[in-house]
């Protein structure tokens, strides 16, 4: 038996693609446990996960106030406080807690999220093997390629914390010399050029969320369905795009062509009678059914609809989301337009293209195969394994 640690930000789409992969772990006999900020990990993780949870000295309301301020800048403005005012004082404050928890767990493997800084350095310190858990393919090195001065920017910032943290400063700190573990498979993301054999791609890591959500199954029509969501952090800044989707989509005749699932607030309302609108769906059930989705280019979101071969339209906000939204068009399994002048008529006309042109569900086919193929968590567990100088 070997033992793992996961560490996560305060970010649901960087901690739910580690629930499948610890499973994996745990069946084959090995102690998974995660350190994190309890709040989140308390509502993410199945019941008897092993956790270490980090109260930390930020201020009270900290991680509410950035969700709130993060709906409020894009762009470059987006970059600089994603780095400034999250990710940096993240691994600040993080940092004495996640030591804490590996000199108490004693783990074989440290499983760090890219964001999560913390679990690199401690991983460091201790001398401990590590893996990077690359929940998005657009890593920094990708999303900042067009602006190369943000790029070295980051990484002074980055040079500045680990001398602050009295570690010897690398060069991209977040991926680890022996693992970088992206859940992703070339056939989306592309070859990149700055990848080499430590970067391995598994493909999505899907696992049931451990809490339900209610969803009116009898409502649904027999005809095309479409799922629309801005994501978690996201929606509460889409009023005009969901007004525009409305307008574009929407059908009040008894009887609709077209069937719209809709992930948005209830202030947003009311919509059309062929939208079926809910602050919050079981995505992962609800997918099966559908036959296209609209979304923000959330990695999550875009590869939870692929790995059902579902075609997309993506709107892209901010962060890695314009990298992802222009792999989905460059890989020829969706539509890109704009979340910021959303059109009506766009709408429509992407999803009537990803709906009835056959090139795009069959290439959203391909790549879920890819995924298929790729391993998953399995094969996740088997690098992790490896790293932990154990086989099963």
């Amino acid at each position: 038996m070997a033992r793992f640690l996961f560490v996560v930000p305060p970010m649901t789409g960087h901690t739910n693609p580690t629930l499948a992969v610890a499973a994996e772990l745990a069946a084959r006999g090995h102690e998974p446990a995660w350190c994190g900020y309890e709040a989140l990990l308390e509502r993410l993780l199945p019941e008897g996960a092993r956790r270490f949870g980090l109260e930390g000295s930020l201020p009270d309301g900290f991680l509410e106030e950035i969700g709130e301020r993060a709906l409020k800048v894009r762009g470059l403005p987006g970059l600089k406080f994603l780095w400034e005012e999250v990710l940096l004082p993240l691994a600040r404050d993080m940092t004495p807690g996640v030591e804490r928890a590996v000199a108490e767990f004693s783990p074989d493997v440290i499983i760090s999220d890219q964001q999560a800084f913390a679990g690199a350095f401690a991983a460091r310190r201790a001398g401990l093997p590590w893996a990077t858990s690359a929940t998005t393919s657009a890593d920094r090195r990708i999303s900042l390629a067009n602006i190369p001065k943000v790029l070295d920017w980051a990484e002074e910032r980055l040079t500045e914390l680990q001398v602050e943290l009295e570690l010897e400063p690398v060069k991209e700190p977040e991926n680890s010399p022996h693992r970088v573990i992206v859940f992703s498979t070339p056939a989306l993301c592309g070859e990149m050029s700055h990848h080499d054999e430590r970067y391995v791609f598994v493909g999505p890591s899907l696992a049931p969320r451990p809490e339900p959500v209610p969803f009116p199954y009898e409502e649904l029509l027999d005809v095309p369905r479409v799922f629309a969501s801005l994501g978690t952090l996201n929606a509460e800044r889409g009023q005009r795009f969901f007004a525009a989707l409305a307008e574009g989509l929407g059908d009040d005749s008894d009887a609709p062509g077209l069937q719209v699932v809709c992930v948005a607030p209830g202030e947003f309302g009311p919509f059309p009678k062929n939208f079926i609108a809910r602050p919050r769906v079981p995505q992962l059930d609800l997918l099966p059914e559908m036959d296209a989705v609209i979304c923000h280019g959330g990695h999550n979101t875009t590869t939870e609809a692929l790995s059902n071969a579902l075609p997309l339209v993506v709107c892209p906000i901010k962060d890695d989301q314009p990298v992802v939204a222009q792999q989905v068009a460059d890989s020829g399994c969706g539509l890109r337009l704009s979340f910021t002048r959303p059109r009506p008529h766009h709408l429509a006309e992407a999803v009537d293209r990803v709906l009835h042109e056959p090139s795009f569900k069959e290439r959203a086919q391909e790549i879920s195969e890819s995924f298929t193929a790729a391993g998953g968590p399995a094969r996740a567990a088997d690098h992790l394994e490896a790293l932990a100088g154990v086989t099963t």
